[in-house]
C-alpha cells in the first residue's frame, strides 16, 4: 500500500514561542516531525508539507492575528523538518510541483489544505493510499487535512505524539471525529518501527 506523509503547518510562527501565532507546547513536537520527515526520506516516502503563505492583508487575518506572511521568517519551517530535495506547490491554478523531490511544500491561504486547487491533482499523481498526518493544530489544520484525505477514501493515521492542540478539549473532540470517520491513531515509534 503506497504511503505518503503529511506534515501540517509546522512553521516558525506556530512552533516557536516568539512566533506570531504560537501554539503553546508546539516546539516539543518539532523533533518528532523531523524524525518522521527524515524517516520518510530514507524510505522513499513522499512528504507533503502544508504551509500557510498569506498576503499581508489576507482575509484570514479578520479571524486570526497576522501570521505566516509569505516571505517572512515566521512563514518558514524549522530547518530540521526540511528535506534536501524539495519543491513548492503554489495555489496558482495549474501549478505542479517538481517530480522526483522528497518533500513538496503545499502552500495555502486558508485552514484547509484542500483549498489549494493543485493538491487534488498532486494526490492523484502520487497515488497514495495510506497517509500519516501530523503537525499543528490538531483541531484546525490537522483535522482539515485528515478529513479531506478520508473523503478521498484514503487510510489515515494521525500521529498522536507529533501533533499539538490549542485547546485540549477541542483537540480531543477533533480526534474523536476523525476516528469516528475511519482514521486510526498511531505513534512516531509505530510509524517508524522504533
Amino acid at each position: 500500500m503506497k504511503m505518503v506523509f503529511v506534515d501540517v503547518d509546522t512553521q516558525l510562527d506556530f512552533v516557536v514561542p516568539a512566533g506570531a501565532l504560537y501554539v503553546p507546547g508546539a516546539e516539543k513536537i518539532v523533533p518528532a516531525v523531523a524524525r518522521l520527515n527524515s524517516y520518510a526520506a530514507s524510505k522513499g516516502i513522499p512528504v507533503l508539507s502544508t504551509t500557510d503563505a498569506h498576503a499581508e492583508d489576507d482575509p484570514e487575518f479578520r479571524q486570526w492575528p497576522p501570521h505566516c506572511v509569505a516571505g517572512t521568517l515566521g512563514q518558514r519551517k524549522p530547518a530540521g523538518t526540511l528535506l534536501g530535495s524539495r519543491g513548492v506547490l503554489s495555489t496558482r491554478p495549474g501549478d505542479t510541483a517538481a517530480a522526483g523531490v522528497q518533500q513538496i511544500i503545499v502552500e495555502k491561504q486558508a485552514l484547509d489544505a484542500f483549498t489549494n486547487p493543485n493538491l487534488g491533482p498532486l494526490l492523484e499523481r502520487l497515488g497514495g493510499e495510506r497517509y500519516a498526518v501530523y503537525g499543528v493544530v490538531t483541531e484546525y489544520c490537522v483535522r482539515c487535512a485528515a478529513l479531506g484525505l478520508l473523503k478521498r477514501g484514503a487510510e489515515v493515521l494521525v500521529v498522536t505524539d507529533a501533533i499539538q492542540t490549542l485547546k485540549e478539549e477541542d483537540g480531543r473532540r477533533a480526534l474523536e471525529e476523525l476516528t469516528g470517520g475511519g482514521a486510526k491513531l498511531a505513534t512516531v515509534a509505530e510509524i517508524t518501527g522504533g
